[in-house]
């Protein structure tokens, strides 16, 4: 089981020694595993249009709601030793101990350095899938036309939002590969719950591939509509706002609808409702996630709230989900509401 903490942070402007590398703009996804130690999993961007960068440091800073002090301080760098120009790479750093007074983590970019960069030789090709508790996954690789070495294959894995949010990288080490062989893999994982989009990619000493999309098949589940409507963002008397004063605790509330197209539906369903609140820009930053848990008692209509605290003013943008309790969405987003925060 995987524990979700508070929302990690991340640099949001860019300094002098970093104007062409980045982390993205959405912030890290942050959990605890099954052992205790707190994950945090995000991605570098190289914004340079000609040149590759290596050596890239992330720092992970882990905190908890009482100092101020760090309670721990770690390095990483990118799964990717070489960013190509305009291309990405994700980052998985680990605390050093299972610390359950670990709530937050915040993540700074810290180093890089230029680099050559490799050829993009190295394609890749599904084979087959399968996805029940594991994900099952099978593909080709292909090799460029030179023998490689450190040679992997990595299944990135993200949930719903918009943006998505990376939630996990999966590795096989292929290791030596002649040149132009072709050789086999699969992905035997027990993932994330919230996955719901995949990418594989790969690179060795000298080559590189593209990211490639997996579609998964579709889950066989009861065929079922959740419809979310009038949202809106409210006062501890339920009046509706447009502009709310820095740090007051409002409501994020709407209704939604169930109807089953099945005669054989069940008589309850649960589900999850998630608000996710958006800073308004170009690159719109993940401000807050929320959820409620609730449970539809057959057909009709319920509504759904979640407390939210705004922590920075600004212009935000509003955004509800429904999930089912296999972190499947059940219904289209709900209509976006817009918010002033002074």
């Amino acid at each position: 089981m995987l524990f979700p903490i508070s929302q990690g942070f991340s640099q949001q402007t860019d300094t002098a020694p970093t104007l062409s590398v980045s982390l993205t703009s959405h912030s890290p996804y942050v959990y605890q595993d099954e052992m205790g130690y707190t994950i945090v999993v995000g991605s570098v961007e190289n914004k340079n249009t000609k040149t590759a960068v290596t050596n890239v440091k992330i720092r992970a800073t882990f905190y908890d709601d009482v100092n101020i002090a760090p309670l721990e301080i770690v390095s990483g760098s990118t799964i990717l030793d070489v960013i190509p120009p305009l291309g990405t790479s994700p980052y998985v750093i680990k605390s050093n101990s299972p610390n359950p007074q670990i709530t937050q983590a915040g993540v700074f970019l810290e180093t890089f350095d230029s680099s050559a960069t490799k050829s993009k030789l190295i394609s890749l090709e599904e084979s087959g899938i399968f996805l029940d508790e594991n994900l099952v996954f099978s593909g080709i690789l292909k090799n460029g036309p030179a023998p490689s070495s450190d040679t992997n294959v990595y299944l990135a894995f993200y949930d719903g939002f918009d943006p998505p949010r990376l939630l996990g990288v999966s590795t096989i080490p292929l290791g030596e590969v002649l040149p132009n062989e072709q050789v086999s893999f699969e992905f035997n994982e027990k993932i994330n719950s919230q996955s719901v989009g995949f990418k594989m990619f790969s690179d060795s000493d000298v080559f590189y591939s593209d990211f490639v999309d997996i579609t998964l098949p579709e889950p066989e589940i009861l065929s079922k509509l959740v419809t979310i409507s009038d949202v809106a963002v409210t006062d501890s008397l339920g009046n509706r706002l447009s502009e709310i004063p820095l740090g007051t605790t409002v409501k994020v509330q709407s209704t939604s609808w169930l109807e089953f197209s099945s005669k054989d539906a069940p008589t309850e369903m649960p589900y999850t409702y998630f608000v996710q609140v958006k800073e308004a820009g170009e690159k719109p930053y993940v401000e807050f996630i929320g959820k409620s848990d609730g449970r539809f008692v057959g057909e009709g209509s319920q509504s759904q709230s979640v407390d939210w605290i705004p922590e920075k003013s600004g212009l935000y943008f509003v955004e509800t989900f429904v999930w089912d309790r296999n972190n499947i969405p059940i219904a289209e987003q709900g209509p976006v509401a817009l918010i002033l925060v002074n």
